[in-house]
């Protein structure tokens, strides 16, 4: 019986998050649609040993940004991108070095707005909120 509350409550559960989330989208694609301000940042990753670094490029939308990416790129490794309004700039680097000294960066305007190193840049890389959301 207990399985049967648990599953009843997990299936309630999920569907008002799945339905949150709709309206949460759909929210945020209506303000991504009216602040169609633009802004440029810069990402930095400096470090060793990364196989790929993968970023947000601009395109896309703020709930669903298409990501690209630079395979095996020559470091320090700098990259200047322009977004629109409440797209979150984010930058993470990739390596299969775990002792990988790696540092990652997102540049808003001279400022640094998000920076990781190490096992942190490894695993979240540099994700921000957008300067024009704040």
């Amino acid at each position: 019986m207990n399985r049967i509350v648990r599953a009843a409550v997990c299936a309630t559960a999920v569907t008002g998050l799945a339905l949150g989330l709709g309206a949460c989208a759909t929210t945020v694609d209506e303000v991504d649609k009216a602040v169609n301000e633009t802004y440029e940042v810069t990402y930095e990753v400096t470090g060793k040993s990364v196989e790929s670094i993968e970023y947000t490029g601009g395109e896309g939308t703020a709930m669903n940004p298409k990501m690209e990416s630079a395979k095996k790129p020559t470091l320090p490794w700098k990259k200047t991108v322009t977004l629109r309004g409440i797209m979150a700039p984010a930058v993470s680097p990739i390596s299969i070095d775990g002792s990988a000294d790696l540092t990652c960066k997102v540049i808003y305007k001279g400022e640094t707005i998000k920076e990781a190193k190490g096992e942190k840049a490894m695993v979240g890389g540099c994700v921000a909120v957008s300067p024009i959301a704040k």
